[in-house]
């Protein structure tokens, strides 16, 4: 049975019995608190935790997942896998202990041909929580399954929570034998991998508090509303029903380790080390796969850094594998036809998801290139440091974990280098410096956290109803408060001088969102005055403005009404709007494949992140600019609708990658099909009303990604006015008119550098007037003759660099050292050079430069005939030299 059929049976089945198929939702989590969907119930949270009512009774989905906490064990298991697919069904006050055991056990064991998954009840065991009786006896009463296949366990196994405060409730997990060849009798209880889990049933039934562990908290009594979450692992399902070993062999994912085997002319399942990198590469390659197309492209933080970890294991994998060129575009598209079944939007994105993985092996590829250098004059150090064979060559583990820290480069690879070169890599150090980074990062993620606030503050507050926005159409609206806090806490008024978060029944204010920044304004009632700092969507559906009050005191019932600053909303609306126009340019001069990445916008200003490898060229960005602001002189009408999400993708409407939406959106269209986006924000009713565009800047936010900045309206207008009282100033300044300006700025630029290089000859020649003068001073210390002395102000360190040769060759054949220390600008410079006899008496130019910038407060070195130091403090010259001739007389 094909996967994307068991996902087909899973839903139909559901449906059926009266659940509402809810959508995967994206992988890129709504949850402040998790990176990713790291769960089938994950979306679900709201409802079950009863922050936010429910809006069916019964739900059901298949719910793509990532999770990277274990991806060390990817490939090693027959189960472990970063990317994999939760069904699950939910009730949300409905049906509870009863109805899920019976739609679990109907489901498994009726045959396919009757819709079902088939599978033969002598293969399932059951476990259930010791205490659960009740579960026992539905066990006993729906299945036909023995008493001794159905086991009882404790909580460490079979009671959940989610670790805080809050619902918990016992648990039943149903797993398959896969027989007495794969391990030892006994059941789940065993632990043995025999035994596959497939199915958990949650029976969210109590409230939990002072939890202090996983097995550790206090049951306050039972939740008013008993839910059920279930999650089946769809990957685990398939193997078995697939007849295959693991998961990366099933379907979706074997055909990208049988090319990969096929490029590498490896053949899976002759050698362990090698079948584990196939898999590692199988299952990186969907995981990335499915990330880009929900939105995540590589960084070198977050989201955006856990996706480039995985696109580097499928390049590190495949060069262990003996492949050292590109090999992403044989292996995604395989991975797109593999998926496209279940999922067709991988292949409708292909474009832009191809183009995002293939830029970023080509980074990677030039980043191990260049750490292959620096480890091979690594590799060669340590040996030369081997003297007469005492004691094996070997690389610090620090260099190693420079190269993985700082480069990039793969410590697997550094070890297989290093072997094949008969060197050893103090791996005990390198794991050390590892594990001091992780904690630093985990303590960092830490206190992060603990600046979040906490969500369950909101769930009464969101249990009266969703936050009606009027903003659309008003700018000024009456309204009552709902709800304060302050401090992360509830209370009933915030007085004057507070900060406080204010929760209302409507508002016309804006909440940040869909990259437009909040309003400004302020909240008014009878007696009291606050002024709006930001406005924010914590949960869905609930608007809070935290505001400052400034007059009076505010509580809870009290009539409110909401102003808007009309002219922030404006600028915002422009630039929003303006941020549309960008885009559709954009798509005009660079093409389908330039797709938004993100974008800010707030009065004045838009900020947009294209999917795009080039930096543009002057003329591009011109170009970008010209059409942006011939479409605001068209004056295109800006239209917005409300319609069904299938109705708005027919309409070739915009979805943009990482954005969420539900069943119906919003559709603004600038032009008509011209600038078509699913957007909920606010705008301007045609397109001359945004007034001017003007670009600013582009950069690069990654390899794949590159950033627009443009200032619009009233401030694009400042700019321009800004940049013509500048050349108004060079003109007259300079006597030209405006067309010769940059001609004559170029004849000043060529006569300074002409002038520059007048003065530093000089300077030269003025300093190699000293030589006389440094010779007649030189003195001996034993056989040395030595040449120190401090030059005061020079021009750059170039200079004292020509006179320390000029001043060595002078010196002739006999051991020789010429230490000459000056202040170069405004930092200290010291310079040393060794003839080739001090050299073979043991004397070293790096050395000194390094004794002398240790002094200056600085560092320093070079070789052994040349070297340089510096450093901060500019009174110690004469200090450094000082300690230069001690460690010559020593």
């Amino acid at each position: 049975m094909q996967t994307a059929e068991i996902h087909r049976r899973w839903l139909d089945f559901f449906e059926k019995r009266g659940h509402t198929v809810v959508p995967s939702a994206s992988l890129v989590s709504d949850d402040p608190s998790l990176m990713f969907t790291v769960a089938g119930m994950v979306p679900f949270v709201p409802y079950l935790s009863g922050l936010v009512p429910a809006p069916y009774p019964r739900a059901t989905s298949v719910q793509k997942c990532i999770r990277t906490n274990d991806i060390e064990e990817v490939g090693r298991t027959p189960r472990h896998g970063t990317f994999f697919q939760m069904c699950g069904n939910f009730s949300f006050g409905d049906y509870f202990k009863e109805g899920a055991i019976t739609f679990a056990w109907d489901l498994l064991t009726t045959s396919e041909a009757d819709g079902g998954l088939g599978f033969d009840p002598k293969d399932l065991w059951v476990t259930v929580y010791e205490e659960d009786d009740e579960a026992l006896a539905l066990w006993k009463q729906h299945s036909t399954l023995p008493d001794e296949r159905i086991q009882k366990l404790g909580k460490d196994t079979n009671y959940w929570s989610t670790g805080q405060p809050g619902p918990a409730g016992p648990c039943s997990e149903i797993f398959y034998d896969l027989g007495p060849e794969y391990g030892i009798d006994g059941g789940p209880a065993t632990d043995d991998d025999r035994y596959v889990e497939i199915w958990n049933l949650v029976f969210m039934q109590y409230q939990v508090a002072d939890v202090k562990s996983k097995t550790d908290f206090t049951i306050l009594g039972e939740l008013p509303k008993k839910n059920i979450d279930t999650g089946l692992g769809l990957e685990r399902v398939a193997f078995i029903k697939q007849g295959v070993q693991n998961m990366y062999e099933i379907d979706q994912v074997r055909p990208v380790l049988d090319r990969a085997a096929a490029l590498s002319g490896t053949t899976y399942g002759a050698d362990h080390t090698d079948d584990v990198r196939l898999r590692v590469i199988a299952d990186h390659v969907r995981s990335g796969l499915m990330l880009i197309a929900d939105g995540v492209t590589p960084s070198n933080e977050g989201r955006g850094y856990i996706l480039r970890r995985l696109l580097r294991r499928v390049t590190l994998s495949m060069r262990l594998l003996g492949v050292e060129g590109p090999s992403f575009a044989e292996l995604f598209p395989v991975s797109r036809d593999a998926m496209s079944a279940a999922y067709p939007d991988v292949a409708r994105d292909f474009d832009f998801i191809s183009r995002v993985a293939y830029a970023e092996e080509k980074t990677f590829l030039r980043t191990l290139g260049a750490g292959i250098q620096i480890l091979d004059g690594a590799v060669a150090a340590a040996r030369a440091d081997t003297t007469g064979g005492s004691a094996p060559a070997a690389l610090p583990g620090d260099t190693a974990f420079l190269l993985h820290d700082t480069h990039g480069f793969p410590i697997e690879l550094t070890l297989e280098i290093a072997e094949e070169a008969g060197v050893s890599v103090d791996h005990e150090v390198f794991a050390s410096l590892m594990q001091e980074q992780r904690d630093r990062a985990k303590a960092d993620a830490k206190a992060k956290k603990g600046q979040r606030a906490d969500l369950s503050i909101y769930k009464s507050l969101r249990g009266l109803g969703e936050t009606l926005f009027t903003g659309y159409d008003e700018l000024e609206h009456e309204s009552r408060v709902l709800g304060i806090v302050v401090d992360g806490q509830p209370v009933t008024e915030a007085r004057e001088g507070q900060i406080a978060e204010v929760v209302l029944a409507e508002t016309s204010l804006w909440a940040e969102s869909g990259g437009q920044d909040s309003d400004q304004g302020l909240i008014i009632g009878d007696g009291f005055e606050a002024e709006v700092l930001d406005v924010q969507k914590p949960v869905p559906g609930l608007i809070v403005h935290t505001v400052k009050v400034v007059v009076g005191t505010i509580g809870i019932d009290a009539r409110a009404e909401t102003r808007v600053d009309a002219d922030y909303r404006r600028g915002a609306t422009q630039a929003h709007s303006g941020t549309h126009i960008v885009h559709a340019a954009l798509r005009d001069v660079l093409g389908s494949g330039a797709h938004q990445a993100g974008s800010y916008n707030k009065a004045g200003y838009l900020r947009l992140d294209f999917t795009h490898s080039d930096a543009l060229s002057t003329e591009t960005k011109s170009e970008i600019e010209e059409i942006s602001n011939l479409a605001i002189r068209s004056d295109f009408e800006v239209v917005t609708r409300e319609m069904p999400i299938d109705e708005a993708k027919a309409l070739g409407a915009m979805a943009l990658f990482g954005e969420k939406y539900g069943d119906r959106v919003r559709v603004v269209d600038i032009g008509g099909p011209w600038s078509r986006e699913l957007c909920a924000g606010t705008h301007v009713s045609s397109s001359a009303e945004i007034g001017m565009i003007s670009l600013i800047s582009e950069s690069s936010v990654g390899s794949t990604n590159r950033r627009v900045e443009s200032l619009v309206g009233i401030e694009a207008f400042r700019n321009f006015a800004a940049e013509r009282a500048i050349v108004q100033q060079l003109t007259s300044g300079l006597k030209v008119p405006r067309g010769e300006l940059i001609t004559k700025v170029q004849d000043l630029g060529a006569q300074l550098k002409l002038a520059e290089k007048r003065i530093a000859s000089l300077e030269a020649e003025k300093l190699a007037q000293r030589v006389p003068q440094l010779m007649a001073g030189a003195e001996r210390i034993g056989s040395l003759r030595l040449v120190v002395a401090s030059l005061g102000a020079v021009g750059s360190a170039d200079d004292v660099r020509g006179l320390v040769l000029r001043v060595r060759e002078q010196l002739g054949s006999d051991p020789a050292v010429v230490v000459l220390a000056a202040a170069a600008g405004d930092k200290p410079v010291v310079i040393a050079a060794t003839n080739a006899a001090a050299r073979e008496s043991g004397v070293k130019a790096g050395a000194l430069a390094k004794l002398g910038a240790q002094v200056l407060g600085g560092g320093g070195g070079g070789k052994d005939d040349l070297a340089q130091g510096g450093g901060t403090d500019i009174t110690r010259l004469d200090d450094a030299l000082t300690e230069i001739r001690r460690s010559l007389e020593a």
